[in-house]
């Protein structure tokens, strides 16, 4: 492939940044730009993908697209990955990684398709040279990425290498450090170029400020890396890149300054020495100052821009606090300035307290955050700009009809109309609307006559609602028996409840039988003051122990608890071994009670009452000393 010959490329970006790496590449010079989900398509040549890795801001990674192809399962993945001619792109003594992107109901895991295609790249070099390739996760020498979409599978050359959005300048940062290609995304999306002072009140690590001084000064951001993906491959043509990186043909001077202070002594040490590191320090002044202690803004006015933690990653106390402070200082101290608020959390913003003019979402990692504008200014609005006033009312019409309720709930259809509403330009033009003629239900004519109907009279003098003393006279409410009440009894307040003849409650009255003796209240249960003892019986209760009982029913076996008092006094079951006691011998039913008497117990079903049984205390016969001992002894 020739120097000059065009083919596709694609560059990778964050979500809602991708019209702005459009814009970097068509000043660039590149051609059949596409915007995508998180990408962007273009045409160029070898010269152009060198540019794009130097100069884009906004871009993660540039792709070199190899191979296309269909396929509907690993193994037909694997087959066309083999049949690719790999002395093209890579050597056996060169290291390489696969980097894999899936979305398809095909494939489930991603892994496992970067694996398949390892294998395939291995086995290629293994039948030919009886040697692989090595494969390197931290640094390799070329990296390969595989982008399957439902069964379209694309092979592509990473020319990057490592991220783009590492720059190299960074040496030391903060516990929650901003990605550069966010922060650099953030200012080209407030249109920022370098035409006023630059502001940040919490800068941390100085992201946000040596990002805006780098695109002030025109300083291309990939100056300050070490290496690239492209400088590994077999075509790679150094004297070009060469004079595209010494290039400094799109700087340009700064004439204001930037800005910034932070509340924490490390994160402005990790400012300084990140800003040092860039060769930003002459465009760049760090302060040691809360936010709270701003009491004038720098002049001349110009744009502040702000990532105040919002408790997600960095914990802090009394976060509605600081964030109605930030407000607070905006309207009383940056007036004139354009701020620019990233944050999270809707109820943060509330806590604002002003009325944004734009909204940008953007991602913050996982985190789907939003960056406010708000504009700055002394007195109302309508006082400041009277002309814009119709203007803003096309607007607030747009969009009801642009964000409907269905479109709400689909977060890529709110964001793309999003996109498309802050393009358009608002305009004055009148709708014209046609009333619809609606025949009555009636069949007559439409239309009737107000005073004949009981309608509206413009003669008739407006009602006086207004009330005074001297109109009114105050009179307490009659209440007045209604006719439907004539049937009704008054009420006696003297009439008693009860019937008269009704007997009283008799106390002595016997409900049970004559024999029955009533209860006298008087009585006491009979107990013997001197035998019974308070203290026993509760220390009784306090020693209660679970004990088993085992009881026989019908030949099942069953256990029962119950609960008995503990009792000190009582002697436990003699358990001590007797060592005199001859041993049980298992090997005969019969058991030797001495001599060469036997005793044979009675079979199933006959009398054992006559028949000596073992017992647990009878003392066996002294064994003599040249006798073995048996099995159980």
């Amino acid at each position: 492939m020739s120097q000059s010959e065009n083919y596709p490329m694609i560059a990778k970006t964050m979500a809602e940044l991708e019209d702005v790496l459009a814009d970097e590449l068509i000043a660039l010079g590149a051609s059949d730009v596409e915007i995508g989900t998180r990408m962007v398509s273009f045409t160029g040549d070898k010269a152009l993908m060198y540019k794009a890795n130097v100069h884009c801001r906004t871009a993660l990674r540039i792709l070199k697209p190899i191979y296309q192809f269909k396929a509907g399962n690993a193994d037909e993945v694997y087959e066309a990955i083999k049949s690719i001619n790999w002395e093209n792109y890579l050597t056996v003594d060169k290291t390489f990684s696969i980097d894999s992107v899936v979305f398809s109901h095909i494939f489930k895991h991603s892994k496992f398709v970067a694996y398949r295609v390892k294998d395939a790249i291995a086995d290629w070099f293994q039948e030919r040279y009886n040697k692989r390739p090595s494969v390197s996760l931290t640094n390799p020498d070329i990296v390969f990425n595989i982008h399957v979409a439902h069964n379209k599978c694309t092979l592509s050359l990473d020319s990057s290498g490592e991220s783009l959005h590492k720059r190299g300048y960074r040496i030391s940062q903060t516990e929650a450090p901003l990605n550069e290609v966010l922060a650099a995304g953030m200012i080209l999306k407030s249109g920022w170029r370098g035409e006023s002072n630059f502001v940040d009140p919490m800068c941390g690590s100085g992201t946000i400020l040596i990002e805006a001084a780098m695109i002030a000064t025109g300083t291309p951001p990939g100056i300050h890396r070490q290496d690239f993906g492209f400088e590994k491959w077999n075509d790679f043509d150094e004297e070009l890149f060469s004079e595209i990186y010494n290039d400094d043909s799109g700087t340009r001077d700064f004439d204001f300054r930037i800005i910034g202070s932070d509340v924490s002594v490390k994160a402005i040490d990790a400012a300084e020495q990140n800003v040092k590191n860039a060769g930003m320090k002459k465009y760049i002044d760090l302060t040691l100052k809360a936010f709270q202690k701003y009491d004038e803004a720098p002049k001349p006015v110009g744009v502040l821009m702000t990532n105040p933690p919002y408790g997600e990653r960095l914990k802090v106390d009394e976060l509605d606090e600081l964030y109605a402070m930030i407000g607070e200082r905006l309207k009383h101290v940056f007036v004139g300035y354009d701020s620019y608020v990233l944050s999270y959390k809707k109820e943060l913003f509330d806590m604002i307290g002003l009325k944004p003019s734009k909204r940008f979402f953007l991602f913050n990692g996982a985190l789907e955050c939003e960056m406010r504008q708000y504009e700055i200014f002394e007195g109302k609005r309508v006082e400041r700009d009277p002309e814009d006033r119709p203007a803003i009312a096309v607007k607030r019409e747009r969009r009801a009809d642009k964000f409907s309720s269905q479109e709400r709930n689909s977060r890529e259809g709110y964001r793309r109309s999003r996109r498309e509403f802050d393009s358009e330009e608002p305009s004055n033009e009148r709708r014209e609307f046609q009333r619809k003629e609606r025949t009555p239900r009636d069949g007559r004519e439409r239309g009737f006559d107000r005073k004949e109907q009981g309608g509206f009279d413009r003669d008739r003098k407006p009602r006086d609602f207004s009330r005074r003393d001297s109109d009114r006279e105050f009179k307490p409410r009659d209440f007045q028996r209604r006719d439907s009440d004539a049937g009704r009894k008054p009420f006696d307040r003297d009439r008693k409840p009860f019937d008269k003849d009704r007997k009283p409650y008799d106390r002595d009255r016997r409900p049970f039988s004559k024999d029955h003796k009533s209860f006298d209240r008087g009585e006491r249960p009979n107990i013997d003051k001197k035998h019974f003892d308070k203290s026993e019986y509760f220390d009784r209760g306090r020693n209660k122990t679970t004990s088993r009982e085992q009881s026989f029913d019908r030949g099942e076996r069953k256990t029962e608890y119950r609960e008995r008092s503990f009792d000190k006094d009582r002697r436990p079951k003699d358990r001590s071994f007797d060592k005199d006691r001859r041993p049980r011998d298992f090997k005969s039913r019969n058991f030797d009670r001495g001599g060469d008497k036997r005793v044979n117990f009675p079979n199933k079903g006959e009398d054992s009452s006559s028949n000596n049984k073992f017992k647990r205390d009878r003392i066996p016969r002294r064994r003599e000393s040249g006798d073995k001992p048996s099995s159980g002894e």
